[in-house]
């Protein structure tokens, strides 16, 4: 009998993209969030994915149920104080890329963790906006260093909920001295580091514990800093539709390597690991919004 595939627990927002693109008269209505998007991209690659979250009974979270629940992610939807989904308003330049601002509403009262989680992601929003950041930081506390299981963050940094700069790169800090990855990208350590380049800024937050930094670079690929390593891989060139989604895309393919090999440390397997991720997300800017690939067709674009 074949073993289950390992399974990655996501733990974080479901909300509603208001996106206005230039020129528009309109918004459109787009169901997503970080953390749901990730799971939907783990999902496509096969990987076993349980995704934690909140929404409300309100017409924003009628949308995320119904996308979750095409989608056919395994979602366990906990119950929340405010009683409202979070709404991100997403203005998009002639680039595709994306600047928000954010309505927000999380507070879980509990975050169930399946038995059999392999690796557990959490980041963006989830891990900043209170009262649920302080729980999510808790938890992580509490499962770093269990056997068998591999704390991930992906940081998303996202000002518009916490403009203090001092106060959110704190929090991304303490973050990640509970996590074994932590992916950023060169946009959210420019934010929190201003004065320094991607690998130093990458370097601070390996000195709190993880074993792995990961920073996205955009058009420029990605990079991987170990204690002994440093691994840069290009960016395959795409045509770019819009960004949204492209580093949850990213997080997705890493969270999914993890789970199958474990935490990769030497350049080969560094390499491989990013030009998979980078990959991924490349085929997620071809199309419009977060629409992650599934795993033939990036085993197609990989071959």
């Amino acid at each position: 009998m074949s073993q289950a595939p390992a399974r990655v627990t996501v733990i974080g927002e479901s909300l509603v993209d208001l996106i206005w693109r230039p020129g528009a008269e309109h918004v459109v209505p787009v169901p997503g969030g970080s953390p749901a998007n990730v799971a939907v991209g783990l999902h496509r690659l096969g990987r076993a994915a349980t995704l934690v979250t909140v929404w409300g009974d309100d017409p924003p979270g009628e949308l995320v149920r119904a996308h979750l629940e095409a989608t056919g992610v395994d979602v366990r939807r906990v119950t929340g104080d405010a009683g409202r989904t979070t709404l991100a308003l997403a203005y998009l330049d002639e680039a595709g890329s994306a600047t928000y601002d954010f309505l927000t509403a999380w507070d879980p009262r509990e975050l169930p963790v399946p038995q059999d989680t392999a690796v557990l992601h959490t980041g963006s929003l989830a891990t900043v906006v209170e009262p649920g950041a302080s729980r999510v930081l808790k938890l992580c506390r509490e499962l770093h260093g269990t056997p068998g299981l591999t704390v991930v963050t992906d940081l998303n940094v996202r000002p518009a909920v916490q403009p203090d700069r001092e106060a959110y790169r704190e929090a991304c800090l303490r973050l990640a001295a509970v996590a074994d990855v932590v992916k950023a990208s060169d946009d959210d350590l420019e934010w929190l580091f201003p004065d320094l380049k991607p690998a130093e800024a990458a370097r601070v937050l390996l000195a709190e514990g993880p074993a792995l930094v990961v920073v996205t670079l955009g058009a420029e690929g990605a990079l991987a800093v170990t204690a002994a390593e440093e691994v840069r891989v290009p960016a395959p060139r795409t045509e770019v539709a819009d960004t949204i989604g492209a580093g949850d895309t990213f997080q997705a393919a890493l969270l999914d390597a993890i789970a199958a090999q474990g935490v990769p440390h030497e350049p080969a397997e560094l390499a491989a690991v990013l030009t998979r991720c980078a990959t991924a997300a490349a085929i997620n800017c071809t199309r419009v919004g977060a629409d992650p690939p599934t795993l033939a067709e990036l085993t197609a674009a990989l071959a």
